[in-house]
């Protein structure tokens, strides 16, 4: 009995998202390594780089990472002197994280990673913006379907 279409590996679209999101990682490496930011770490240090002194749970929304993920890097970025994590003022159960003068002017030199991947040529912009376009509309759909898994 022959394998139905929807079961067949290659029909699979998260196959295809999940490989592409892998090569893209490893597109990211060589760029990041000289930093010496993994790529979590690098979604991380670009929410602080656009909204510096934010709360766990603000960096875990904007680079859309778990908490258990987010926790264990922040340790990590701060022995690294790139942040400093401390309680909240108005809610000591809150910690807010915040850049070190380290950890700011690292941005400077990570000014020029995505000019680095643009010159693989991955992708034409158009290219690009169609793909960041329908990947944000399917997050979108399947949040507003399933919930954010809070």
């Amino acid at each position: 009995m022959a394998l139905p279409e929807q079961l067949r590996l290659e029909s699979q679209i998260c196959l295809s998202l999940y490989s592409a999101t892998n090569a893209l990682i490893r597109a990211y490496r060589p760029l990041l390594e000289p930093l010496g930011l993994t790529y979590p770490q690098y979604l991380v240090m670009l929410a602080l780089w656009e909204t510096d002194h934010q709360s766990v749970k603000g960096i875990c929304s904007r680079a859309r990472l778990e908490t258990g993920t987010v926790t264990p890097l922040l340790k990590r970025l701060e022995a690294k002197g790139l942040i400093e994590r401390a309680r909240s003022r108005t809610d000591e159960r809150m910690r807010v994280i915040s850049l070190t003068a380290e950890g700011r002017k690292l941005r400077r030199r990570a000014e020029s990673v995505p000019a680095g991947l643009a010159c693989l040529e991955l992708l034409s912009a158009e290219e690009g913006a169609e793909i960041k376009r329908l990947a944000e509309r399917l997050c979108r759909n399947v949040v507003e379907h399933l919930g954010d898994g809070d």
